[in-house]
């Protein structure tokens, strides 16, 4: 599949019909476990749900033609695959350098869980070069990238970024939930690993909880394999057919989340009600260069800060309708959330502290009229 389009990959790959119906939809192969032709006598080798299942196995294919990677594997959650990458990669006394935008789940995976287990970490703004080297030691192991980020759409330059790590010998993740690989590819930009929740822009539906692992190479692959086997965090077969029928529009869609934050973010930049607006498709963005050169859109993410300040900002998140109050991003309906108090809340009083003005949209597919009107009467229901 990897000399056809995105969209045709998005479709096609790991998407072989049934061989025995032909049903043009591969089953969903509800099942924990797998009868054995004599002891070890595996069927195409599965064996039991946990070690691998035959639509888990579609979706990873699926996975790794969208990014171009040799392998993908697929969890339950975002952060189960993040955990999983990292255990198979790090020891203790290993240290990790971080985004100083990055999500905050992220930040306390290795914070509060890994730092136990004897792993470091530090935050530095990967835009500037020279902190970023500065900040590599002899035990680091990673440099943890997220473009764009999450809340405040920093932009990071991936290929730059990875000249640096390469040259010291680091490795190099890229969590590309915001982006979509419909927007931006990591690995082709030199990224080893690249992580997603594919709860988000790749189920698309609001509907599934996932996450997954994308390999540059076959370096890491079968230590990372054996965390998901061993410790289990792996996708149920529904969930796996869930975000492989959302992947299948996944092209559409982007392309108009894209479209409808890029309005919504003129419109914001033209009211007086927002002192800053976070976009990358802006011209005014401190990333756009950067951003229009690694990506084919600049996604449909976008947080405001309420010239105002914190009490504006809490009204306003909870005035709209269209834009519901809900965590979590990349469906097709609009939400809205307030970073500081709902998924931001983890790193307040930290140095990744989300300003206390800020709302962030993820905004959805609707007809841009409607979320339009939305967000001026949600501004008119905040200000009486």
């Amino acid at each position: 599949m990897s000399d056809h389009a995105f969209a045709t990959r998005a479709i096609h790959a790991g998407q072989e019909p049934d061989p025995v119906t032909g049903a043009i939809i591969p089953p969903i192969y509800q099942a924990s476990t797998h009868v054995q032709d004599g002891i070890g006598g595996f069927r195409d080798g599965y064996e039991y749900n946990r070690a691998g299942n035959p639509t888990r196995t579609s979706l990873e294919t699926q996975l790794a033609a969208l990014e171009g990677g040799i392998r993908a594997l697929s969890f339950s959650s975002g952060l189960a695959a993040e955990d999983a990458l990292l255990r198979g990669i790090l020891k203790p006394g290993d240290h990790v350098v971080l985004g100083n935008d990055v999500y905050g789940g992220t930040y306390r995976l290795l914070t509060k869980v890994h730092a136990a287990w004897g792993v470091e970490s530090s935050i530095v703004e990967l835009g500037d070069a020279d902190a970023l080297r500065a900040a590599l030691r002899p035990e680091t192991k990673i440099i943890w990238i997220e473009t764009p980020s999450n809340p405040l759409l920093k932009i990071v330059d991936i290929a730059k970024t990875v000249e640096i790590a390469h040259a010291a010998g680091v490795l190099v993740v890229v969590d590309n939930t915001f982006a979509s690989p419909a927007l931006q590819s990591p690995l082709a930009l030199g990224a080893d690993f690249v992580v997603h929740s594919t709860t988000k822009y790749l189920g698309g539906h609001s509907d599934v909880l996932g996450g997954a692992v994308i390999f540059g190479d076959d370096r890491f692959v079968e230590q990372v394999k054996f965390q998901q086997f061993a410790v289990g965090a792996v996708s149920a077969p529904l969930d796996g057919w869930l975000t492989t029928r959302g992947i299948k529009t996944l092209a559409l869609r982007m392309r108009q989340h894209s479209a409808n934050a890029q309005a919504i973010a003129e419109w914001a930049a033209s009211r007086p009600e927002f002192e800053t607006v976070y976009y990358p498709g802006l011209s005014s963005h401190p990333g756009h260069e950067i951003a229009a050169s690694q990506m084919s859109g600049f996604g449909g993410m976008l947080s405001l800060g309420l010239a105002a300040g914190q009490g504006a900002a809490r009204a306003f998140a909870e005035s709209t309708e269209l834009f519901q109050l809900a965590e979590s991003l990349g469906g097709v309906e609009s939400l809205i959330g307030y970073p500081p108090d709902m998924t931001h809340a983890s790193v307040r009083g930290t140095e990744l502290a989300v300003p206390e003005n800020v709302v962030r949209l993820s905004v959805g597919i609707e007809d841009i009229s409607d979320l339009l009107a939305d967000l001026e009467a949600g501004l008119v229901r905040s200000t009486r």
